[in-house]
C-alpha cells in the first residue's frame, strides 16, 4: 500500500463555548487538509472542554450550590449526538475530503460522556467511542461508557480505532482493540506528563500498530489549570515519526505505510502467534448496557 499522510493536531478548547470550540477545530482542520492528511486527530475533551483544576465544589459527602452551577454551565456545553454540532463537524468533514476523529463532551439525558467520534470524509458520523473509565474525579462529571462503543472503523487506508487518555493503561482494552485489527491507534488526551511518551511507544511495540496522540496544549491562570501539550505519532515499531510537540499549538504530521505492520507482526502478534488462548482468554461484552428496558407485557405466567 501507498504511504498515506495523517496528522495530529494540538490545541485547546474554548471554555464552555462548544460551537467555538467547533469553529477552532474548522480552522485546524482545513489546515490539516491542505498539508496532505488524510486523517486528523483532535485531542480528548476538545469541543466541550477538559475543565482542569475544577472541583465543582463538591467534597465527601456534600456539594455546593456554586459548584451546581458551574456543572449546568459545563453541561450546557456539551453536544448532542448526533445534533448541531455534529452536523457542523460532519460538513467539515466532507468539505476537506478528510477523515475528522476528535474528542466531545457528549451530552445524553441528564449525564455526561467523555466521547471520540469518527466522520468520514463523504461527511458521516462513521462511529463514536464513549471512554469506558473516567479517570479519579472525572468521575464525578462524566459516566463511565460501555462495550457497545468500541468500533474499529475501515478508513481505506487503515483500520481506525480511539481509546482516551488513561483508557490506554487497561491492558484488556487493549488486546480488545488489537483483536479487532486496530492499525491506527488514536489516543486523545490532556496527559501532558513525560510518562506520556514511553506509554505510546510501548502501545506501538505491542500492538504493532501506528499510534497517533493529540493533546490539548491550554495556558491556564495556574500549572495546575494548564494543559503543556506532548502531541506525538509513534511507529510500529516503537519509532518517533513526529513529537513530541510542547509549549505551543500546532499540527504533527507522518507517512504511514501499512507494510511496516507486516513487518512488525513477523515477530510479535499479540492476539495472533504470539498469544496462548489454552492459557489465556479475554471475553468482551458489546451490548448496550441500559437501566430500564421495554417490551411487551407477559401474557402468560414464567415457566
Amino acid at each position: 500500500m501507498s504511504p498515506t499522510r495523517v496528522a495530529v493536531v494540538q490545541a485547546g478548547s474554548v471554555p464552555f463555548d462548544a460551537m467555538a470550540c467547533v469553529e477552532k477545530a474548522e480552522r485546524w482542520l482545513a489546515e490539516a487538509s491542505s498539508a496532505g492528511a488524510r486523517l486528523a486527530l483532535f485531542p480528548e475533551a476538545f469541543v466541550g472542554g477538559y475543565p482542569k483544576g475544577a472541583d465543582f465544589g463538591a467534597r465527601v459527602g456534600s456539594r455546593s450550590p456554586e459548584g451546581r452551577t458551574e456543572f449546568r454551565r459545563y453541561w450546557d456545553s456539551a453536544v448532542e449526538v448526533p445534533g448541531p454540532a455534529t452536523i457542523r463537524m460532519a460538513k467539515a468533514a466532507q468539505r476537506n475530503r478528510i477523515w475528522l476523529v476528535i474528542g466531545v463532551i457528549e451530552r445524553d439525558g441528564g449525564t455526561l460522556y467523555c466521547t471520540v467520534l469518527f466522520f468520514s470524509p463523504e461527511g458521516a458520523l462513521a462511529g463514536k467511542h464513549r471512554k469506558l473509565m473516567p479517570t479519579a474525579m472525572e468521575r464525578l462529571i462524566w459516566g463511565c461508557g460501555d462495550g457497545s462503543t468500541l468500533p474499529v472503523v475501515d478508513t481505506g487506508f487503515g483500520r481506525m480505532g480511539a481509546v482516551i487518555c488513561w483508557e490506554n493503561y487497561m491492558p484488556l482494552l487493549r488486546a480488545a482493540m488489537y483483536a479487532k485489527g486496530v492499525q491506527l491507534y488514536c489516543a486523545p488526551t490532556v496527559d501532558d506528563r513525560e510518562t506520556w511518551l514511553p506509554t505510546l511507544r510501548h502501545i506501538a511495540l505491542e500492538g504493532r500498530c501506528y499510534v497517533l496522540s493529540s493533546a490539548q496544549f491550554v495556558c491556564g491562570e495556574t500549572a495546575a489549570t494548564s494543559i503543556a501539550g506532548g502531541s506525538a505519532i509513534i511507529g510500529p515499531l516503537g519509532e518517533a515519526l513526529a513529537g513530541p510537540l510542547r509549549n505551543g499549538e500546532g499540527i504533527l504530521s507522518a507517512e504511514i505505510d501499512l507494510d511496516r505492520i507486516a513487518e512488525g507482526k513477523f515477530d510479535l502478534d499479540v492476539v495472533g502467534h504470539y498469544a496462548r488462548p489454552d492459557v489465556f482468554h479475554l471475553e468482551v461484552n458489546e451490548a448496550p448496557q441500559t437501566p430500564v428496558g421495554f417490551g411487551p407485557l407477559r401474557t402468560e405466567p414464567a415457566d
